[in-house]
C-alpha cells in the first residue's frame, strides 16, 4: 500500500501541487468488484483546499489515472455502517450518497480518521459521522504493523496533526538509495508487502542492536533519560504557551467574526435605508398633488377661461397621481391608502361640480338661442351655434378628463346635451321648414290650400285635395287639346318656369343650411366628448337602435375606452338624437313639393343625389350621409310614382269621337318632361335614373300612341302614327338624348312607314277607276298571261283601255286632286305643320304611279297609239297650284 500511495503522490498528485494524506482501496457496493482508490489530499499552497479523489487504474496500461474529485467542504455525512462490529462498508454523503466497500475495516477506519482530522483543522465544519465509534474520533486508531504498514501507519494516522504537515517527499538521493535497496529484492516489486516486512524485520533488528548499543553505556542513557525529561518538560512548557495562544486566537476569531457580522448587519441596514429613501421619494414625488390644483378642485371658477385653464391642469395632475403604477405593497401601506382616498374624494367633488355647471351651461344654451329665433322667423336660414360650440370647446380636456374618471357622469351629460339640444334644434329647424314651406307656395293663405296648418309645418291635406289640384294643373296644361282628349287626372303641373326655378332654389338652399350645421354639430361632438369619427365602411343607424346612449352603457361600465367603431356608432345615435325631425321634414317637404307639381321630383331628385354624393365622400357612414340617404329613397319613389302615373295616365287616355286627333296630350307631356330633364339632370350624379325613366315613357308612349290610333275614327290610322312619330322623332333629334338613340330611330321608321302607308292609301281614291284597270292587267300578268296578248283580254283590251283613260282628263285629275287635298288638310292637326310634307310626298307617289301606268300601256298596249290624257308636267302644275290656291 505504501508503494501504490508514493506512486499515486508521485504521477498524480505532485503535478497539482497536492499532498496524499490518506488512501483507501474501494469498490462501489452492490457490482462488480472494480476496484479504485480514495484519496484524501490538501493544497500545498494557501488557502488550503481539502479534496476526496478517486483514482481508477487505466484499462489501456498499468498507470493510475484521476477519475473524479470532491471539495471536502460539500461532504455532508460520513456513514461507517456500524460502530461496534468490524464493518468494511462506508457511506459518504456528496450531491448525492456514494456506496463502498473497503478492502480492510482497518483501512477504512484509517481514512475515516484523516477525514475527521482534516475537517477539524481546515474547515470547522460540521460533518455529520454517523456509526463511527466515538473512539475512533477521539484519538488514533491502535493499529498493528500486521493490518497497516508501519510507513503508512506513521504517515496517516500517526500521533498528532504535526506528523501529517511535516511529511516531506523523498530527494533524488533517498529515492536512489531506496531504487538500490529494493534491486537487492528480487520481490521488491511483485510482492511489496513482503519487501516491507523484510524491512520492517531488519529495521527491528537495527533498532535491537542500537538499543543494545546504548544500554552498554548506561551513563550515556542517564545522560539521555535526563535530556529526555527536560524536553518532556520543555514540551510541556510549550504545549501550554501553544494552548494559550490557541485560546487567544480563538477569541480574536470569535470577536473578528462579531465585527464581520456587524459589518454586514450595517451594510445591510444602510442598502435598507437607501431603498427605503427612494420609495418614500417615489411616493412623494408622484403622489403629492399641490395645494394649488387642490383649491383650484374645490373652488376653481368654471365660467372664466383662466379658471377653466387652472381646473384642467389641476385634473390632469389629479389624473396623474391616480393612475401613477404603484409597487408591490405600496397600496397595503396606510398613508398611501388614505392619499388614494382623499384623491378619490376630490375627483367626486370635482365631477360634481364640472357636471353640474355644464348642465346650466346647456340649459343656458336653449334659452339664450330661443330667443334668436325670432330674427329668423321670416328669413330662410337657421341660427348659427358656432358661439356656443366655441365657448363649449373650452371644456374639451376636462370633458376627456371626466370620460376617463368617472363615466357615469360623462355619460348623464351626453344624455342632457342630447335631451337641450334636441328641443332646441327642433324648434328652429320646424320653424326652418314652415319658412321654407310658405315661399315655395307663396302666401299663408296659400299654404293653408295645400295643407299646412300651423307651426308643425305638417301636411294634413286630404286625398280629394291633392286630386283636385292634379285636375286643374292638368287642366291648364291641356287646354288647348281638352275638345279632343280626357286625359283624366294628370299628376304634373303646368306651372311656368319661373316658379319651378324658385322652388328648385327654396329646396336646394334648404339642403344647403341643413348641410353645414349637421357638420358643425357633428365635429363639435367628435371634439367636446372626444369620440372619434374616421371614415370607415359604410354603415346605417336602424330605428331600432338605443337613441337615448344605449351604447353608452353598455360600453361603459367600466370607464375604458370606447374602440374606434364604438365611438363612431355613439356619434350617429346622438346626432340621430338631437336631428331627429330632420328626416319626417325633410319627407314633409318633400311630399309638398310633389304636391304643387310631380315634375318637382326632378329637381329634388338630382339636388338630394349631389348632396348625398358630397356627404358620402366625406363619411358615409356619418349621420348626414345616413339621413339624406334615407330621403334620397323617398324622392326617388316619389319620381318613380310620378314615371307611373304619366305612364297609367297615357293607358287611360280617351279619345274624342268627333274631333280629330292630332298630337296626343302625353306626347307633348314627353316632349315638355324630357326637355325638362334634360335642363335638370345635366351633369347629375344619378343620369341613370333618369335614362331607365325614359326607357319606361318612351315604350308606354309608343304602345299607347298605337294603341289611340287603333281606336280613332275621325282620324286615319296612318295620319295618327305619323303625326305622333314625327314629333316623337323630332324632339329626341333636338334633345339628343342617348340612351334613346334606338327609339330616335325606331321613331323615325314609323313615322316614314304611315306616311308612305297614308300616300298611298290616299292616292288610290282621284283616279279610282285607272287603278283597279290596271290593277286587273297586272293579275293576268301574274297568272301567266303574257303582257303583249293582255289586250286580247275582253275586260282589258284597247277599247276597254281608252274608255277608262277618257273618264279622266286633266280636268277631272286636278279636280281630283284638290279634293284629295282638302280631305288631307281635314285629317292633319296644325300643330305639327306635315300638309306641305305629305302633298309633296303624293305628288311624287302620283308621278311614279303615272309612270308606272305608261310602262304597263307601253309593254301590254304595244303600237295601238293610246296615252293618258294628261302628262307629267301637267301634275306637277295642278299640285303646285292646288297647294298655292290653300
Amino acid at each position: 500500500m505504501t508503494a501504490i500511495k508514493h506512486a499515486l503522490q508521485r504521477d498524480i498528485f505532485t503535478p497539482n501541487d497536492e499532498r496524499l494524506l490518506s488512501i483507501v482501496n474501494v469498490c462501489k457496493a452492490g457490482k462488480k468488484k472494480k476496484n479504485c482508490f480514495l484519496c484524501a489530499t490538501v493544497t500545498t499552497e494557501r488557502p488550503v483546499q481539502v479534496k476526496v479523489v478517486k483514482v481508477k487504474k487505466s484499462d489501456k496500461g498499468d498507470f493510475y489515472k484521476r477519475q473524479i474529485a470532491w471539495a471536502l467542504r460539500d461532504l455532508a455525512v460520513v456513514d461507517a455502517k456500524d460502530a461496534v462490529k468490524e464493518n468494511p462498508e462506508f457511506d459518504l454523503h456528496f450531491e448525492k450518497i456514494y456506496k463502498w466497500v473497503a478492502s480492510s475495516t482497518a483501512e477504512k477506519n484509517a481514512f475515516i480518521s484523516c477525514i475527521w482530522k482534516l475537517n477539524q483543522r481546515y474547515l470547522r465544519k460540521k460533518i455529520d459521522f454517523v456509526n463511527v465509534s466515538s473512539q475512533l474520533l477521539e484519538e488514533l486508531p491502535k493499529v498493528t504493523e500486521e493490518s497497516v504498514p508501519s510507513g503508512e501507519n506513521q504517515s496517516v494516522t500517526g500521533g498528532d496533526e504535526e506528523v501529517v504537515d511535516e511529511y516531506q517527499e523523498l530527494n533524488a538521493r533517498e529515492e536512489q538509495d531506496i531504487e538500490i535497496m529494493m534491486e537487492g529484492c528480487e520481490c521488491a516489486i511483485s510482492n511489496a508487502e513482503a519487501f516491507a516486512e523484510k524491512l520492517s524485520r531488519e529495521l527491528q533488528v537495527l533498532d535491537g542492536a542500537n538499543i543494545q548499543s546504548i544500554m552498554a553505556s548506561e551513563k550515556q542513557v542517564n545522560i539521555l533519560m535526563k535530556l529526555l525529561d527536560e524536553a518532556l518538560k520543555e514540551v510541556d512548557q510549550i504545549e501550554l504557551k501553544l494552548s494559550s495562544y490557541e485560546e487567544m486566537l480563538q477569541s480574536v476569531k470569535e470577536q473578528m467574526n462579531q465585527i464581520s457580522e456587524s459589518n454586514h448587519l450595517i451594510h445591510l441596514s444602510n442598502t435598507n435605508n437607501v431603498k427605503l429613501l427612494s420609495e418614500i421619494e417615489f411616493l412623494v414625488n408622484h403622489m403629492d398633488l399641490a395645494k394649488g390644483h387642490i383649491k383650484a378642485l374645490q373652488e376653481g371658477d368654471l365660467a372664466s377661461s383662466r379658471g377653466i385653464e387652472a381646473c384642467t391642469n389641476a385634473a390632469d395632475a389629479l389624473l396623474q397621481c391616480m393612475n401613477v403604477a404603484l409597487r408591490p405593497g405600496h397600496d397595503m401601506l396606510l398613508a398611501v391608502q388614505q392619499q388614494q382616498q382623499r384623491f378619490s374624494d376630490l375627483r367626486e367633488h370635482f365631477a360634481r361640480r364640472l357636471a353640474s355647471h355644464l348642465n346650466n351651461v346647456f340649459v343656458q344654451q336653449g334659452h339664450d338661442q330661443s330667443s334668436t329665433l325670432a330674427q329668423h322667423s321670416v328669413e330662410l336660414t337657421l341660427p348659427n351655434h358656432h358661439p356656443f360650440h366655441r365657448d363649449l370647446l373650452r371644456y374639451a380636456k376636462l370633458m376627456e378628463w371626466l370620460k376617463s374618471t368617472d363615466y357615469g357622469k360623462y355619460e348623464g351629460l351626453t344624455k342632457n346635451y342630447m335631451d337641450y339640444l334636441s328641443r332646441l334644434y327642433e324648434r328652429e329647424i320646424k320653424d326652418f321648414f314652415e319658412v321654407a314651406k310658405i315661399k315655395m307656395t307663396g302666401t299663408t293663405k296659400e299654404s293653408k290650400k295645400f295643407g299646412l296648418h300651423g307651426s308643425s309645418g305638417k301636411l294634413t291635406g286630404s286625398t280629394s285635395s291633392l286630386n283636385k289640384l292634379s285636375v286643374q294643373s292638368s287642366g291648364n296644361r291641356r287646354s288647348q287639346s281638352s275638345s279632343l282628349l280626357d286625359m283624366g287626372n294628370m299628376s304634373a303641373s303646368d306651372l311656368d318656369v319661373a316658379d319651378r326655378t324658385k322652388f328648385d332654389k327654396i329646396f336646394e338652399q334648404v339642403l344647403s343650411e341643413l348641410e353645414p350645421l349637421c357638420l358643425a354639430e357633428q365635429d363639435f361632438i367628435s371634439k367636446f366628448f372626444k369620440l372619434q369619427q374616421h371614415p370607415s365602411m359604410p354603415g346605417t343607424v336602424t330605428e331600432a337602435d338605443d337613441l337615448d346612449g344605449g351604447l353608452l352603457s353598455r360600453q361603459h361600465n367600466s370607464g375604458t375606452a370606447l374602440p374606434v367603431s364604438s365611438e363612431k356608432d355613439m356619434i350617429r345615435q346622438m346626432m340621430t338624437k338631437i336631428f331627429r325631425c330632420i328626416e319626417p321634414e325633410l319627407n314633409n317637404l318633400i311630399a309638398l313639393g310633389d304636391k304643387i307639381d310631380s315634375f318637382n321630383s326632378l329637381y329634388m331628385l338630382v339636388k338630394m343625389s349631389h348632396h348625398v354624393w358630397t356627404a358620402q365622400n366625406v363619411d358615409p357612414a356619418s349621420f348626414l350621409s345616413t339621413t339624406l340617404g334615407n330621403v334620397l329613397v323617398t324622392v326617388k319613389r316619389n319620381f318613380d310614382k310620378c314615371i307611373s302615373n304619366q305612364i297609367r295616365q297615357m293607358e287611360e287616355v280617351k279619345i274624342s269621337k268627333k274631333s280629330k286627333v292630332g298630337i296626343l296630350p302625353f306626347v307633348a307631356e314627353f316632349e315638355e318632361f324630357a326637355g325638362l330633364a334634360e335642363s335638370i339632370f345635366k351633369n347629375a350624379e344619378r343620369r341613370g335614373d333618369l335614362d331607365k325613366a325614359y326607357t319606361k315613357l318612351i315604350r308606354g308612349v309608343f304602345v299607347n300612341v298605337e294603341k289611340v290610333a287603333n281606336e280613332s275614327q275621325k282620324t286615319p290610322r296612318d295620319v295618327v302614327m305619323m303625326e305622333n312619330f314625327h314629333h316623337i322623332f323630332a324632339t329626341l333629334s333636338r334633345l339628343k338624348i342617348s340612351c334613346l338613340e334606338a327609339e330616335k330611330k325606331e321613331a323615325k321608321q314609323k313615322y316614314t312607314d304611315h306616311l308612305q302607308s297614308y300616300v298611298i292609301y290616299s292616292l288610290g281614291q282621284p283616279l279610282e277607276k285607272l287603278n283597279h284597270f290596271f290593277e286587273g292587267v297586272e293579275a293576268r300578268v301574274a297568272q301567266g298571261i303574257r303582257e303583249e296578248e293582255v289586250s286580247y283580254q275582253l275586260a282589258f283590251n284597247k277599247q276597254e283601255l281608252r274608255k277608262v283613260i277618257k273618264e279622266y282628263p286633266g280636268k277631272e285629275v286636278k279636280k281630283g286632286l284638290d279634293n284629295l287635298y282638302k280631305k288631307v288638310d281635314k285629317h292633319l292637326c296644325e300643330e305639327e305643320n306635315l300638309l306641305q310634307v305629305v302633298w309633296h310626298s303624293m305628288q311624287d307617289e302620283f308621278i311614279r304611279q303615272y309612270k308606272h301606268f305608261e310602262g304597263l300601256i307601253a309593254r301590254c298596249y304595244p303600237g295601238s297609239g293610246v296615252t293618258m290624257e294628261f302628262t307629267i308636267q301637267d301634275i306637277l302644275d295642278y299640285c303646285s297650284s292646288i297647294a298655292q290656291s290653300h
